[in-house]
C-alpha cells in the first residue's frame, strides 16, 4: 500500500527552481570535479575571510504569483494621466505587433551588444533601418545606432563639435529655446572640459566654438536657422540642433538649413514614456565629421563569399581600444529601444508618419484656434505641436483645473501654461483641455496649418524598400521573426561573456514594464501621481544599500557608462567642497575601457598602474604613483573582484594607501555578481560603486542597451550626487530624474523574488559554476589568473595565445564557437588573444557541459593543427562559421561537411544556422555604408 510521503520541493521557490540552473544534485556532481567537499568550502578557499562581511542578507523572498500581486498593488499607487507637458516626452502608440514581437519578445531583449555580427545579423538591420530613419528625417548623411537620450546626445554633441570645430573658441552657445533637462546635462558635461556655457536667444558666431538651437523650440516656436547656421560655418563654429523626428515629418529638415549634427529622441515613435526611459537618443551629422562621431555605427559589409552582412564598423573608435583617448565612454547605447522605434517607421513608412505628423500638428492648430477665439493670448505664431498661453495669476488655477480633468499641462514661467499635443490626443482630450479654460463650446477641426510655407518639408524621406513593405499585420510579424531568426540570443543558448553577465531575464521580471500604469507616466508628471514608482525607488535603494553597505544611492545614471562618470563627478564635487585641487585618477592597466575614458570626461589626468604577473595591482606600483600624486590624487578606480577574474587579497590596502592621501576609491560594480551576499564593497574600503543593473540585477542587455548604472555612495559623498535635470542645476548626467524608470522594476522584482538567501546562492553558485567550467578545461585550455588559492571568481580567462604559433588565433576560435551554437566569450579582453568566460548561475550544468564539450572539440581541433595533419587555413576553425550555403554548396574541403556544420555541442534538430559567414571587417571600415544602401549595391558586393 502506497503512503504519503511529505515532499520538500517548492515549486514557488523562485531563485532556487527557475532561476539558478544546477540542481543540487548537479552542485554535487560539480563540487567533486572542482575539488570541494561543499560549497561552503569552495566559497571559503575563493573569498578572502578578511572581506567577507558579517551580517547575511535576510528580506524573504516573493513567489512569482505573490511578487506580481506586489507590483499590481503598487502600480495601482501611481495616477495615469493624459500628460500634455511634453518637454521631450509624448504619448505615443506603441502597435500591438511591435509591443509583443519586440518588447515582450526575449529573442530581442535577451540578446547581447552585436560585436560577434554573424550571430547578430538581424538586430544589426533593424539598427542600420534606425540609422536609415533617422539620416533621412535629418537630412543628414549619417547616424549612429542611438545613444542614452536626447540630453546626453546633446552633451556628446557639443564634445564632438569641439573636436572638429576650425574655431579655437572655448565658448559654447545654448539657445534659451532648448529644453531645461538638456541644458542641465550640458552644462555638466562641459564644466569639467573647461567648455564656457553662453547661454541666450542670440548667438555671436565669432565668440563660439559651436551653437545647439531646439527645433522646435521648448515653447513651440518654428523657425529658420539657415542664416544662423551660415554665420557659424563663416566663423570656423558648429551648428547643432536637437529637434524632433515626428515633427520632421512635416517641417523643413536640419540637414536643409545648414546643421552639422542634429540630435534628439525616439521615445515618441511607439515607446512609451516609462516615467523617463529607456528611449533611445539619436545623432546624426555630416559625412565628414562620421568618424568623430561617439556611439556605435552599424555598416554595411560582406562576408567570406563575398555576400552582403552587416557589423559595428570604425570599433577602433570605441573606449575599450582607445581607452583616456576615447571620443567618449558610451559603452551602453539603447538598441532595444531603436529597434522598436524603427520598427514604428517599417509599420507606418513615411505616407502613415507623415500622417500622424499632421493630424498631431492640426489638433495643436484646432486649441490654439479655439483658445484665441475665446480671447487667451496664445504664443508663438508659427508651432508643430507646442503652444502657452498666458493665463496671469490664474496659472495654479488652471493647471489644477485640468488635473481635475486628467490632464497635466507645462508651468512655464509664472504667468503661462505650456500644452503639447501628441499622437494620443483626439477631439475628447481637446475638450477637456478647454474646459479647463472655462471654454465649454466645440473646437472647430482645423485645416490649414500654422507653419510658414518655406518651412514646410519638401523633401522626401524613408524612400529605401524597406519602408514601403506591405503593411499587412502578417507580414509585419514575418519580417520581425525573419529578423530575430538570424541572431543567437539567451532564448536559443548561454552567452558565457565575461564580464558582461548575461543571466536570466525572467518573464515575471519582465511583465509589469509594459503595464500602463507604468508605461504612460511623464517623468516631469507630479510626484504624488507616482507614489508606486517612488515605493519603488525608495525600497529597491535601501535593498542596494543593504547589499552594498553604501549609505545613499542615485538611480539617474542610465548606463553603467554613466554611473562611473556620474560616480566621478560625485567625487570631484566632493573634493572641490573641501577647496581641494585634486584631478589625478589611478587605474590600474586592467581595469575597464569605460574607466579611463569617464575620468578623462571628468577633467582628470589618468595615471596607469601595472598589473603584477599574477594578474593582481602591482602594490608597489601603486603605492609609488599615490605617493607621488600627493595631495593631487583625486580618484582611484578599481575592480573587484577583478577584470582578471580573481578575488585580490590586497583590496584594502589599495583602499587604504588611496585614503592616506586623500583621494577616493571608486569600486567598479561591473563584477557584482561575484560579491552580493558575501562582500560588501563600501566595506572594503569603497567610497562610490555603480551596479550594472543590467548585468547583476536582471535587467536584459537588450542587444546592447537598455542599461542602468546606479551609484552607491558613502554617506560624506551623499551631498554630491546628480542633481534633479528638472531644476536646471548642475549636476545632472540624464535627462529624466530617474534616468529609466521603467526598467528599475526589473531589478526590484528580482530583490524580491530572489529574497536575500536566494540572491547570496546565485552569488555562490555563480562562482562554482565558473571554477567548473575552469576546472573541466584547465587540461585543454591554460586558465591564467587563478587566486592565491588556486580558484577564479565568477568568470575565468582561457589563453588562446599559445595557438598563435600554429597560425590559429583567438578570432577563429570565437567563430568556431558559432557553429557550436554558442555566442563566444568576451574576446581579446582584457587580455589580448584570450577568451574571459562568466557562465552566470542560471545556466544549467546540462548547457555548461555542452560548451566544455564544443571547447574540448576545438582543442582536438587546434591539435590536429599543430600535429601538421592540417593546415590552419585549410581547417574547419578558420572556415567557421558554416553557413547553410556551405553545407548544401559543392564541398570541396580537407575535413568531412559532418565536422564542419555539425561539431560535438551544436544541436542537431534545433542547430543555429548563421545567416552569412565570416564578415570582413576591413572592407566594411574602408568602404563605410551607414544606411541601408539601395538593393543593386547588393548584387554588386556578390559580384
Amino acid at each position: 500500500m502506497a503512503t504519503w510521503t511529505p515532499t520538500t520541493y517548492n515549486p514557488d521557490d523562485f531563485a532556487n527552481r527557475r532561476h539558478i540552473g544546477p540542481s543540487p544534485a548537479e552542485m554535487e556532481a560539480m563540487l567533486k570535479v572542482v575539488g570541494a567537499d561543499t560549497l561552503d568550502t569552495l566559497i571559503e578557499q575563493t573569498v578572502p575571510a578578511s572581506i567577507r562581511q558579517e551580517k547575511p542578507l535576510d528580506w524573504p523572498a516573493l513567489s512569482e504569483a505573490a511578487l506580481l500581486g506586489r507590483m499590481r498593488e503598487v502600480a495601482s499607487r501611481n495616477r495615469v494621466m493624459t500628460s500634455l507637458i511634453g518637454q521631450g516626452y509624448y504619448g505615443t502608440v506603441t502597435p500591438p505587433a511591435i509591443q509583443r514581437n519586440i518588447l515582450e519578445n526575449p529573442a530581442w531583449y535577451t540578446a547581447y551588444t552585436p560585436y560577434q555580427p554573424e550571430i547578430a545579423q538581424g538586430r544589426l538591420e533593424a539598427l542600420l533601418n534606425y540609422q536609415t530613419m533617422v539620416a533621412d528625417l535629418t537630412g543628414l548623411p549619417v547616424a549612429n545606432a542611438s545613444l542614452l537620450d536626447e540630453a546626453t546626445a546633446a552633451a556628446e554633441a557639443m564634445a564632438m563639435a569641439q573636436r572638429v570645430a576650425k574655431s579655437k573658441s572655448k565658448a559654447f552657445f545654448v539657445s534659451d529655446n532648448l529644453h531645461p533637462q538638456t541644458i542641465s546635462v550640458i552644462e555638466t558635461r562641459a564644466e569639467p572640459l573647461g567648455i564656457e556655457i553662453i547661454r541666450g536667444t542670440e548667438c555671436d558666431p565669432k565668440a563660439v566654438f559651436g551653437a545647439i538651437f531646439q527645433y522646435p523650440g521648448t515653447f513651440g516656436e518654428v523657425r529658420d536657422y539657415t542664416a544662423e547656421c551660415a554665420a557659424l560655418h563663416a566663423a570656423g563654429a558648429v551648428a547643432i540642433f536637437a529637434t524632433d523626428l515626428l515633427a520632421l515629418c512635416v517641417l523643413k529638415e536640419p540637414g536643409a538649413m545648414g546643421a552639422d549634427i542634429a540630435v534628439g529622441s525616439a521615445q515618441r515613435f511607439g515607446v512609451p514614456m516609462g516615467y523617463g526611459g529607456p528611449h533611445a537618443g539619436f545623432m546624426a551629422c555630416r559625412d565628414e565629421m562620421k568618424r568623430a562621431m561617439p556611439g556605435r555605427i552599424v555598416g554595411v559589409s560582406i562576408d567570406a563569399k563575398g555576400n552582403k552582412a552587416y557589423r559595428l564598423s570604425l570599433q577602433t573608435r570605441e573606449q575599450h581600444i582607445r581607452r583616456e583617448k576615447a571620443t567618449s565612454n558610451v559603452c551602453t547605447a539603447q538598441a532595444l529601444l531603436a529597434v522598436m522605434a524603427s520598427f514604428y517607421a517599417v509599420f507606418h513608412g513615411p505616407v502613415g508618419l507623415r500622417a500622424i505628423a499632421q493630424r498631431v500638428h492640426l489638433n495643436a492648430v484646432t486649441l490654439a484656434n479655439a483658445l484665441r477665439e475665446a480671447g487667451a493670448e496664445v504664443q508663438p505664431d508659427a508651432f508643430f505641436d507646442t503652444i502657452t498661453v498666458r493665463v496671469g495669476v490664474g496659472q495654479q488655477g488652471i493647471m489644477a483645473a485640468a488635473r481635475h480633468r486628467g490632464i497635466n499641462l507645462r508651468k512655464v514661467g509664472r504667468d503661462r501654461v505650456g500644452i503639447s499635443v501628441d499622437e494620443t490626443t483626439d477631439a475628447g482630450v481637446i475638450a477637456r483641455v478647454l474646459d479647463a479654460f472655462g471654454i465649454t463650446h466645440e473646437a472647430s477641426a482645423a485645416t490649414a496649418p500654422a507653419i510658414p510655407e518655406t518651412l514646410i518639408r519638401d523633401s522626401d524621406y524613408l524612400t529605401h524598400p524597406v519602408f514601403h513593405m506591405n503593411r499587412a499585420e502578417s507580414e509585419m510579424m514575418r519580417y520581425m521573426r525573419r529578423l530575430s531568426d538570424r541572431d543567437l540570443a539567451l532564448d536559443r543558448a548561454m552567452i558565457p561573456l565575461g564580464s558582461c553577465t548575461m543571466k536570466l531575464n525572467a518573464a515575471a521580471e519582465m511583465m509589469p514594464i509594459t503595464w500602463p500604469e507604468f508605461g504612460a507616466l511623464h517623468p516631469f508628471a507630479p510626484e504624488d501621481q507616482a507614489a508606486g514608482y517612488h515605493e519603488v525607488f525608495a525600497d529597491l535603494s535601501a535593498k542596494l544599500c543593504e547589499i552594498t553597505g553604501y549609505d545613499a544611492f542615485s538611480l539617474q545614471p542610465n548606463s553603467g557608462a554613466q554611473g562611473e562618470y556620474a560616480g566621478l563627478l560625485t567625487i570631484a564635487a566632493y573634493h572641490k567642497s573641501r577647496g581641494e585641487d585634486r584631478d589625478i585618477c589611478l587605474i590600474p592597466v586592467s581595469a575597464h575601457g569605460t574607466n579611463p575614458a569617464s575620468a578623462q570626461m571628468c577633467g582628470m589626468k589618468v595615471v596607469v598602474v601595472k598589473s603584477a604577473p599574477n594578474g593582481d595591482i602591482d602594490l608597489e606600483d601603486f603605492a609609488a604613483h599615490a605617493a607621488k600624486a600627493g595631495d593631487r590624487l583625486a580618484a582611484v578606480m578599481i575592480t573587484y573582484p577583478s577584470t582578471h577574474g580573481v578575488f585580490e587579497d590586497t583590496v584594502r590596502e589599495v583602499c587604504d594607501i588611496a585614503h592616506k592621501y586623500g583621494g577616493q576609491v571608486y569600486i567598479d560594480g561591473a563584477n557584482m555578481n561575484a560579491l552580493v551576499g558575501l562582500v560588501k564593497p563600501g566595506e572594503i574600503g569603497g567610497d562610490v560603486s555603480h551596479l550594472n543593473l543590467h548585468k547583476t540585477f536582471a535587467i536584459p542587455h537588450g542587444g546592447g542597451g537598455p542599461g542602468m548604472g546606479p551609484i552607491g555612495v558613502r554617506s560624506h559623498l551623499a551631498p554630491f550626487l546628480p542633481a534633479d535635470p528638472r531644476t536646471g542645476d548642475i549636476g545632472a548626467v540624464s535627462a529624466a530624474p530617474w534616468g529609466s524608470a521603467s526598467i528599475l522594476l526589473i531589478s526590484w522584482a528580482y530583490c524580491l523574488m530572489m529574497g536575500g538567501e536566494g540572491l547570496t546562492q546565485a552569488t555562490r553558485v555563480a562562482i562554482l559554476n565558473a571554477n567548473y567550467i575552469a576546472s573541466r578545461l584547465a587540461g585543454a585550455y591554460p586558465v591564467l589568473f587563478m587566486g592565491n588559492r588556486g580558484r577564479v571568481a565568477h568568470e575565468c580567462i582561457l589563453d588562446m595565445r599559445p595557438f598563435q604559433a600554429h597560425g590559429v588565433t583567438v578570432d577563429d576560435i570565437a567563430k568556431r564557437l558559432i557553429d557550436n551554437g554558442f555566442h563566444a566569450p568576451t574576446m581579446s579582453w582584457p587580455v589580448a588573444g584570450t577568451l574571459m568566460v562568466e557562465p552566470t548561475e542560471s545556466e544549467t550544468k546540462a548547457e555548461i557541459d555542452r560548451l566544455i564539450t564544443a571547447f574540448e572539440a576545438i582543442r582536438a581541433e587546434i591539435t590536429e593543427v599543430a600535429e601538421g595533419r592540417i593546415s590552419a587555413e585549410a581547417s574547419p576553425l578558420r572556415h567557421a562559421p558554416h553557413t547553410v550555403e556551405d553545407l548544401v554548396a559543392d564541398w570541396d574541403r580537407e575535413y568531412s561537411r559532418e565536422q564542419g556544420c555539425f561539431p560535438p555541442g551544436a544541436f542537431r534538430v534545433d542547430k543555429y544556422w548563421p545567416p552569412v559567414g565570416r564578415v570582413d571587417n576591413a572592407y566594411g571600415d574602408r568602404n563605410l555604408i551607414c544606411t541601408c544602401p539601395p538593393l543593386e549595391s547588393y548584387a554588386e558586393a556578390a559580384e
